[in-house]
């Protein structure tokens, strides 16, 4: 890269220097849990009843009550930041033992010459590349076949965006920024709409046509974008925000290395591999400590088809897992924030302020709150099923009350859910995908934030659009 921006490479004596740098990502994580410390003190404490149906804990609607809750102290704050790691071990190893398998296939030269191949046919036609494998990731996201999981198909479009001589941007674009096209409308996903629509009595998984119609719409306005930055920087590599790929001789060495039988060989390996990654992750309930023990598994028979000795594939595992060290505290630094919002009881209290101002308000105003309210909801609770649970209890008797249909409802807790991921600094895979890519979380808002304003105009024009034709079950 001709411009320096790696996160955890930094020239220090270059920031002391200046009177003024935008603050690290930890340093904005760790303002934030400061916030939040501030908010105990300034949010009543308070709760809602909680039941549990087939296993899974609900909330009730209508039995939020204030509660007496703990004064927090100083040491409090560095608790939490000690308790957000270890509640998020299985998502920092998931990243940390991602970076070590695909070191590993990397290393192996397989992967850069398959993908040498593939932008020789696509040279000149380089659109068509870049829309195919946005379309596959985007599909993945809107049937639910890969979510906390994208994060080890980054690396797959670093390969990409190197090899066309583009920056990283465009290779968390094409694979984070796709997926979550179709994980915000979702309209075959059973983790999100499925959940949502379970607990608002709708038919599983209805009302897909609307919604395939939607996630087109955004998908090639997605792809549009993504292309519109590509094509500039492959005009003039200067218009990059954050320095594009430079080969390297390692690099050019290996896209210029034969494309042995062993490399196809050990991609078929892979690819059967990964195969059954995304059937175990969506058919066989695998949690992220399978996922992340699946890795190992990769890595072990990708080193051994490449001929690696076994010292050289523990040492270059752990290169590969060392690259992603950063990334993957922030994950633990972004969950410190949830757990002094539950130390301090306030979560529920947040929630229910942010449903109450709904009640009055007009149907389409209503679903506007409603995906305005879930937006804010996942800066604080970023998992899909996890905000379901929450808020779906609430939104259900909330719709019929403003007159807004349960489907509708549905879709704006999706789009809250969902498009803030593109943006959140607490949003652990966001930040887990930007480490993988080796880009900053700063440098990747300037670049995503008018994107992301198109999906907001989307989301309202879809709300608006569902509340008029009184979108039902179907």
């Amino acid at each position: 890269m001709n411009k320096t921006e790696g996160n955890g490479e930094r020239d220090i004596n270059h920031l002391q220097k200046k009177r003024w740098a935008m603050p690290d990502v930890y340093v904005i994580l760790f303002l934030v849990l400061i916030m939040g410390f501030v908010a105990t003190y300034l949010i009543p404490s308070g709760s809602f009843d909680r039941e549990v149906v087939d296993g899974v804990e609900r909330v009730v609607p209508d039995t939020y009550q204030q509660t007496e809750g703990p004064s927090l102290g100083l040491m409090d704050i560095f608790n939490s930041i000690q308790m957000g790691m270890v509640q998020s071990a299985d998502i920092i190893f998931l990243i940390l033992f991602t970076g070590g398998m695909f070191e590993v296939i990397e290393r192996s030269g397989a992967l850069n010459g398959l993908i040498k191949r593939a932008v020789t046919l696509t040279r000149g036609r380089e659109f068509w590349l870049i829309a195919i494998i946005s379309t596959i990731f985007a599909l993945t996201g809107a049937i639910g076949a890969v979510a906390n999981a994208i994060i080890a198909f980054v690396t797959i479009g670093v390969i990409i965006a190197r090899a066309l001589k583009l920056d990283p941007i465009i290779a968390v674009a094409i694979t984070f920024g796709a997926n979550f096209v179709g994980f915000s409308v979702g309209f075959m996903n059973p983790y999100t709409v499925g959940i949502a629509q379970d607990i608002a009595e709708l038919p599983l998984l209805s009302g897909a046509g609307f919604r395939f119609v939607v996630f087109v719409i955004i998908l090639a306005t997605t792809i549009w974008y993504t292309w519109r930055y590509a094509k500039k920087i492959m005009a003039d590599p200067a218009s990059s925000i954050i320095g594009v790929y430079e080969d390297s001789d390692d690099d050019q060495n290996q896209l210029e290395a034969p494309f042995t039988i062993r490399h196809k060989l050990l991609l078929i390996f892979v690819a059967v591999c990964l195969g059954y990654f995304v059937y175990g992750s969506s058919q066989l309930g695998w949690t992220i400590n399978n996922m992340s023990a699946f890795f190992l598994i990769i890595a072990i028979g990708a080193g051994i088809l490449s001929g690696m000795r076994y010292n050289t594939l523990a040492i270059t595992f752990m290169d590969g897992a060392k690259r992603l060290v950063y990334g993957a505290l922030v994950v633990g630094l972004a969950r410190a924030v949830i757990v002094i919002l539950e130390e301090g009881v306030i979560l529920d209290s947040i929630v229910y302020g942010l449903s109450v101002p709904l009640e009055n308000l007009s149907p389409v105003f209503a679903a506007l709150g409603m995906f305005l309210s879930n937006g804010v909801l996942n800066f604080l609770v970023n998992s899909g099923s996890g905000q379901a649970m929450i808020a779906m209890p609430m939104l259900t008797p909330l719709a019929d009350m403003v007159g807004v249909t349960r489907q509708v409802a549905v879709q704006a807790f999706q789009f809250g859910d969902g498009l803030t991921n593109l943006i959140f600094p607490t949003s652990g895979i966001l930040m887990a995908s930007l480490a993988v890519a080796n880009v900053s979380w700063t440098k990747w808002l300037k670049w995503v934030f008018p994107l992301f304003l198109i999906w907001f105009v989307i989301a309202i024009i879809t709300l608006t659009v569902g509340v008029m034709i009184e979108w039902g079950p179907y």
